[in-house]
């Protein structure tokens, strides 16, 4: 039995992180698809089976008042920094400042983000390209993924120098080959709220709380931390 998520890309790791200790408590397993908060938003109201969602606060919010989230269910993860990163053991450019990070996306060879559309952290990071008057200057550098996960897996696999990329915090962290450089200059900072809630529709429901209660709670908070959630 397993107990079916559709889950933002930032919680994947800490999902993960705690799948065994779901397991040895309630003897259920997680099926989990992991993605951009906008896919996964279109893919619960395409009828996909879920029954535990872990989005942004906002669109559990709104999922809620629309009868797809189970009212009172929801429990905040904590939020998540978009940051940058580069590959492991690549030079880190300072990007603590609108001027430096916008010396560094000149530099780079090819930039590596999650959907502009759809991810949370696709979209604010085009838009801070548009602020830093730098869109044309960097379009052809420019390598956009599904999701900022797939986005640092394609970088750490990618065997050119000079690369640089831009997602979640979380998903740089759990990924292999790449490190985080730092979170975006204040001005442009994005701490996204995450959220788990039990979806109305759930064939397991209780399972579902239990597992909402556990992401949520404080058993699992050092593994949040740890994984780039801040409280």
């Amino acid at each position: 039995m397993d107990v079916q998520i559709l889950s933002g890309g930032a919680a994947q790791g800490v999902v993960k992180a705690l799948q065994q200790a779901f397991r040895d408590d309630t003897g259920a397993g997680i099926a989990g698809t992991f993605g951009a908060v906008g896919a996964m938003k279109e893919k619960l109201l395409a009828g996909a089976p879920c029954d535990v969602l872990i989005l942004t606060q906002a669109l559990i919010a709104e999922l809620e008042a629309a009868g797809h989230v189970l009212p009172g269910s929801a429990a905040p993860l904590g939020r998540v920094k978009t940051g940058v990163a580069v590959k492991r053991g690549q030079p880190r450019p300072d990007v603590s400042t609108a001027d430096g990070l916008r010396a560094a996306l000149l530099a780079a060879r090819g930039i590596y983000f999650p959907d502009p559309q759809k991810a949370t952290a696709g979209i604010h990071f085009i838009n801070v390209v548009k602020q830093l008057g730098i869109l044309a200057d960097v379009e052809k550098a420019l390598r956009p993924f599904p999701n900022g996960a797939t986005a640092m897996a394609q970088m750490a696999a990618c065997d050119e120098p000079g690369l640089l990329g831009c997602t979640q915090v979380t998903e740089i962290l759990y990924t292999e080959g790449v490190q985080l450089v730092a979170a975006l200059p204040p001005e442009f900072e994005l701490a996204t709220v995450y959220t788990a809630a039990v979806c109305s529709g759930a064939a397991e429901p209780e399972l579902a709380k239990r597992l909402v209660a556990m992401l949520g709670g404080e058993g699992s908070k050092e593994v949040r931390e740890k994984g780039g959630f801040e409280f």
